[in-house]
């Protein structure tokens, strides 16, 4: 879909609302993490023929227990641009949002992209 359908400001408010539809268990490690959007990757943070929606940046919790008081928080970006081109329509924004959301959440958790993706949160 074009993202000319569907503004900075509604994506926004989808990943509120997709963070808002994490299951309940999810909430401590979610609150240690800075959710941020931007519209997309790093030029060169790809592998040619890939497509990046997501991407957890920081130390899984499995790592470590917990963030080390007085270091910056992990992070999880949704990118906007390649999350609208994969979707068909505005009405599956949400799902997939939710979805890489997930995705990365697991990252934090320590879940590897193999076990994710067996999970359907890819």
């Amino acid at each position: 879909m074009s993202p000319a359908e569907m503004s900075s400001n509604a994506f926004e408010e989808i990943v509120r609302d997709a963070m808002d539809a994490l299951p309940d268990w999810t909430a401590p490690l979610v609150e240690e993490i800075a959710v941020l959007v931007r519209d997309a990757p790093e030029p060169g943070a790809t592998r040619p023929g890939t497509t990046l929606l997501g991407l957890f940046h920081g130390i899984p919790l499995t790592a470590h227990g917990g963030r080390v008081p007085g270091t910056m928080p992990s992070t999880i970006t949704l990118y906007r641009l390649p999350i609208l081109a994969a979707c068909g329509h505005v009405e599956e924004v949400p799902q997939r949002v939710l979805k890489v959301l997930g995705h990365e959440v697991g990252h934090a958790m320590g879940i590897g992209e193999e076990r994710l993706r067996a999970l359907g949160w890819y």
